[in-house]
């Protein structure tokens, strides 16, 4: 009975603080399906999906759509930001940026403006300059990238060699094709562009061109010779 009591009581509060936030112009598309901390603020005109859990002192700006299943805590979203069903942890996240799905900030990761961090992707005490984008499927760690930086499907920044963790810099403008693997640390500099399935090793000058993969080489009759195209019946 004690347990059922303090249930009640906790559901009676959490009501009591949606309703403060529906009154000061925050809307709810389900209001029994929020969950915030009293402490929280959130701006006008923000939407808040069912299953939102907003923890600590975290901040909301106006105007956002805090999408289904997400989860915030400790941190700041700027205004006209969207966040579909990623968690962000202890982050500053700057004005008109897009987040997710299934996007995770990890702590001390700072976002600009106009940013996107897309479906898969991880960010780890990092921080990402206005207008940069990484789609889907990358990992962004101990890095500084700069603005207008392209950050493209399955890069990963390598930033721990089994002792320590190492830091690398992008600087604006610079394109990371798909699949590039940045093992830190290193510099790459503006304007730069690394090539699909790039490994980089070293610091790369601005303006240039990065390309570190085999030459492609095409064996005629390779899978004919082991009959590797008959199915089994």
């Amino acid at each position: 009975m004690k347990e059922l009591k303090e249930y009640e009581e906790s559901e009676k509060k959490r009501h009591e603080i949606n309703l403060k936030h529906l009154s000061a112009g925050v809307k709810f598309v389900d209001l029994k399906m929020a969950y915030i901390d009293e402490q929280v603020i959130i701006g006008k005109g923000t939407i808040i999906y069912p299953g939102v859990i907003l923890e600590g002192n975290t901040k909301i700006g106006e105007n956002c759509v805090i999408g289904q299943n997400s989860r915030i805590v400790g941190s700041e979203i700027g205004n006209g930001t969207e966040i579909q069903s990623s968690v962000i942890l202890e982050s500053n996240v700057g004005n008109h940026t897009k987040i997710g799905p299934f996007a995770y900030l990890r702590p001390n990761s700072k976002l600009g403006d106009n940013v996107k961090v897309g479906d898969f992707v991880e960010v780890k005490n990092s921080f990402i300059g206005n207008g940069s984008k990484a789609s889907h499927l990358s990992y962004i760690g101990d890095s500084d990238v700069g603005e207008d930086v392209n950050i493209g499907c399955g890069v990963v920044f390598v930033n721990y060699d089994g002792k320590n963790k190492h830091r690398s810099v992008i600087k604006d403008g610079s394109f990371l094709g798909c699949n590039v693997n940045i093992v830190s640390p290193v510099v790459v500099e503006e304007g730069a562009y690394i090539a699909a399935g790039t490994t980089v090793t070293g610091n790369v000058p601005a303006g240039s061109l990065c390309i570190g993969r085999a030459k492609e080489k095409n064996i005629e009759g390779w899978t004919v010779k082991r009959g590797l195209l008959k199915k089994k019946k």
